[in-house]
């Protein structure tokens, strides 16, 4: 173990917030060891702006409790925590953690139930990557190192810590952790991992929880490096293991998307993670609607029993939360709505709740080639940003285009359909000049043509033999009959 000064590895109390400063101090002050651990010191010596800090202590969960009271909340069976609050901010804190005496695992290996206390060196041995081992202690400026992890952040390495091969059984979520932390840090893998980093590996991630692994999936998209790790996790054979009916490709849609998301966290603006699963989901949703629509289903119900089916198969890997499905199925129902909207509707549609989320993913597909969205996505693009006057100019233009191209529609038959044979007449007739003239020209034509079809008629016909019987209406009854 190194003891290393921590002014000397860049860090400084300076650096930290007062609720990670406040959680210390008052394990301390009640007699406990107290640090700051994982991914909040790796950042700091990196250079980067920590999202949050986790801090482990020799305190037991109740202890912990004992020592923030109403503050404190104590979650987790398989790995107990505690959630301590301090002010906004949300700090987690975890007890050093010693090998289970009786090893509770699944048939993979995976550990099912991991609380066993132990001291700090037995805590160091439990961690995935050296990188997320270092031991900060801001009161006394000291960092512990137990496994040269100041070394592998100078080469930018990612290694794990003991037995890969063991240490993938443990817990196959380390699999996504290193890819994103290989995409996000920009670290190289170490060879070690590489050699059992294989396809038929990734299916360990088969014994995890859907709700687990949906969680791992928010940190991959939220994590503003998106774009780097797609075609890691097909190269790793990951991207089946995730996703149940999207294909593993990258397509031009999904591309922009993935970029689209990590500039929107770079400038610090919020995304919504499901928007993610939208667009990814999108393809098989599109696929099922034609399934549904060439079985006859009106396109109404085959979006709806769409939208059910693919996010039904998806919750076989990842389950999605249900405000998160009404999201993504709203998403794609504006589709609709934003390509053919109703003039009279247009400023409501501008003001519904979903219409940002829609028309972005509108606009995304358009920019990616989509030629189905009719241009639809720069219309309300330019729309946004037009006055009122301007707005009801747009509408009204829209309208006019809209029913010259119905019409259009309506007078485009195909040729098979057309029975009637044109015949041009010898002589062109003039056409009366006054109103008068051209109403006796009809009326004529019309009684001669009258009488052109019942000549046609022999006298033998049906219709001039029928007579009109009169009825006995002595022998109708009327009203409601038994």
């Amino acid at each position: 173990m190194q003891t290393l000064r921590a002014s000397k590895c860049g860090l400084s109390t300076a650096q930290l917030p007062a609720s990670i400063l406040d959680v210390i101090d008052a394990l301390t002050k009640a007699g406990y060891e107290a640090y700051i651990v994982g991914g909040g010191v790796r950042d700091l010596m990196l250079g980067l702006n920590p999202k949050d800090y986790d801090a482990v202590t020799n305190a037991t969960p109740s202890q912990i409790k004992e020592v923030f009271g109403r503050r404190c909340r104590i979650i987790g069976r398989r790995f107990e925590l505690a959630h301590v609050y301090s002010g906004r901010e949300l700090i987690e804190v975890a007890t050093f953690r010693a090998p289970p005496k009786k090893a509770v695992t699944s048939a993979a290996g995976m550990i099912l139930r991991d609380n066993n206390w132990g001291s700090i060196e037995q805590d160091f041995s439990r961690r995935d990557f050296s990188i997320n081992a270092l031991y900060y202690q801001p009161r006394k400026d000291v960092v512990l190192d137990f496994c040269h992890a100041v070394e592998d952040i100078q080469s930018r390495t990612l290694r794990l810590l003991g037995d890969p091969q063991l240490r993938f059984e443990e817990d196959p979520v380390r699999m996504l952790r290193a890819l994103r932390f290989s995409a996000k840090l920009k670290f190289s893998i170490d060879p070690k991992i590489l050699e059992i980093f294989t396809p038929e590996r990734t299916q360990l991630l088969r014994d995890v929880s859907p709700h687990r692994l949906y969680d791992e999936s928010q940190k991959l998209f939220t994590m503003g490096h998106l774009y780097q790790v797609l075609p890691m996790l097909i190269d790793f054979g990951i991207w089946r293991q995730l996703f149940a009916e999207i294909r593993p490709e990258i397509t031009p849609f999904i591309e922009r998307a993935a970029k689209n998301t990590d500039q929107r966290i770079q400038i610090g603006k919020t995304i919504n993670p499901a928007f993610f699963y939208a667009v990814l989901l999108w393809k098989p949703f599109l696929e099922r609607c034609d399934f549904y629509l060439q079985k006859g289903v009106v396109p109404t119900e085959a979006r709806a029993q769409a939208g059910l089916d693919v996010l039904k198969r998806q919750a076989t890997r990842t389950v999605i939360p249900r405000f998160a499905e009404t999201f993504i199925r709203e998403v794609w129902e504006m589709q609709t709505r934003l390509l053919n909207p109703k003039p009279q509707q247009i400023e409501a549609l501008s003001n519904h709740a979903r219409f940002r989320a829609g028309f972005d993913f509108l606009l995304l597909r358009e920019k990616s080639g989509d030629n189905t969205t009719q241009s639809m996505g720069s219309w309300w693009d330019a729309y946004q940003l037009m006055s009122s006057d301007e707005k009801e100019r747009a509408i009204g233009q829209y309208n006019r285009q809209r029913a010259k191209t119905r019409r259009k529609a309506a007078q485009e038959e195909p040729a098979e359909t057309k029975v009637a044979i044109e015949i041009e007449p010898l002589v062109q007739e003039q056409e009366p000049r006054s109103r008068r003239s051209r109403k006796a020209k009809t009326t004529e034509t019309t009684s001669r043509t009258s009488t052109q079809d019942t000549s046609e008629l022999s006298h033998d016909h049906p219709i001039l033999k029928r007579k009109r019987v009169k009825r006995d209406l002595s022998q109708v009854v009327f009203g409601p009959t038994q």
